[in-house]
């Protein structure tokens, strides 16, 4: 078996062909590394800001498709707890979009079942922002239709290393018992990823689930996030469809 065909798929940035799309057998967690903000201002002369700003657009447009494609939970990775090494006007130019996003989409997401959660750490964020995040998980609680995890302040070590502080004074060891203290430490589950996207053109996973990601089949897409469209996560989910999920096993071609 080639390396691409296991692990992963590089596509270019006219992106995947299009094609015809139907939803999901099972419900999917697609998760994605929004990646290609800054490079997509640079590029046209614009601040990084304006990057960032034109990301939460792609965001929109992608929680907007996903239900229909059989996604019940999108995660997304709006800021790495490495990002901290960015100038500190760029990161709070962030919490004040991620803020104003929040504040303007809580109650269309409460209104069309939309639940809203936000993976990672919060006492480094600014408190105005801890208590928006508050009120828009208390306000999107009972969304069923869609599941959107904002990834904030997030690393998938740290969070790893957390749950196993608490995992270790646990009185039942078990794999099922420390996802379930993971999940506690990211205040919204640690459900499997199925498919994980990556745009900008980067092949890493820069600290993102790596517990959640095991046996995640991985898309790495030439195109920056700010370009991402409804199209390509269609796209994406097709090209998920056609892959066969051995978790070890044998193919079923090879079985016979």
């Amino acid at each position: 078996m080639s390396l691409p065909s296991v692990v992963s798929s590089y596509v270019p940035a006219g992106g995947l062909p299009a094609t015809q799309v139907i939803p999901a057998a099972k419900p999917l967690h697609v998760a994605i590394i929004s990646d290609g903000n800054g490079r997509w201002a640079t590029s046209r002369g614009l601040p990084r800001s304006a990057g960032h700003r034109a990301g939460a657009a792609a965001a929109r447009r992608v929680i907007a498709a996903a239900p229909r494609l059989g996604i019940s939970t999108l995660t997304l990775f709006a800021l790495s707890a490495a990002n901290w090494k960015r100038p500190a006007a760029e990161v709070h130019a962030i919490f004040g979009l991620l803020e104003n996003y929040l504040l303007g989409e809580a109650e269309h997401c409460a209104a069309e079942g939309v639940r809203l959660s936000i993976v990672g750490r919060r006492d480094r964020i600014p408190q105005a922002l801890r208590e928006v995040i508050s009120r828009s998980e208390s306000a999107t609680a009972r969304g069923e239709r869609l599941h959107v995890r904002l990834a904030v302040d997030y690393s998938a070590r740290e969070a790893i290393f957390q749950a196993a502080c608490r995992f270790y004074k646990a009185t039942e060891l078990s794999a099922e018992r420390f996802c379930e203290v993971l999940g506690e430490v990211n205040r919204s589950g640690a459900a499997e990823v199925d498919l994980l996207i990556r745009t900008g053109g980067e092949c890493r996973l820069s600290d993102f689930l790596l517990w959640e990601c095991a046996y995640a089949e991985l898309l790495f897409v030439n195109k920056r996030w700010p370009d991402f469209t409804a199209a390509d996560l269609e796209a994406a989910v097709q090209e998920f469809s056609r892959r066969e999920r051995t978790r070890g096993a044998l193919p079923s071609a090879e079985l016979g």
